[in-house]
């Protein structure tokens, strides 16, 4: 299973960026390999963290070149302070079960 982490501190927000972020989310969470998504933002609101999930990376490279992404990709000062991106396996995932969450066995 694969994570990829978009962390970021939000600016503000246009129509332009909702229309935008409505389609990636749409798009990534229809791909094959989608598995979740995860959010959280801080304490003081000045950091967020979208987690998705997928089963492999063929679905992250598709979610790359996917034509809106590139354009947010290439806005995103218009609509972010700054941001990072963390791809990274994931090798386990374990908890009591009170939680549901994306990286829990199906």
């Amino acid at each position: 299973m694969i994570s990829c982490s978009f962390i970021f501190s939000p600016g503000e927000y246009t129509d332009e960026f909702h229309e935008l972020d409505g389609k990636i989310d749409a798009f990534a969470t229809s791909l094959a390999g989608f598995i979740g998504v995860d959010r959280w933002v801080s304490d003081d609101g000045k950091s967020r963290n979208s987690i998705y999930y997928f089963d492999g990376m063929d679905s992250v490279k598709e979610l790359s070149r996917y034509p809106e992404h590139l354009v947010a990709k290439a806005n995103y000062k218009k609509w972010y302070l700054g941001y990072q991106i963390v791809v990274a396996e994931v090798v386990g995932s374990y908890g009591d079960g009170y939680f549901t969450h994306p990286s829990q066995p199906r």
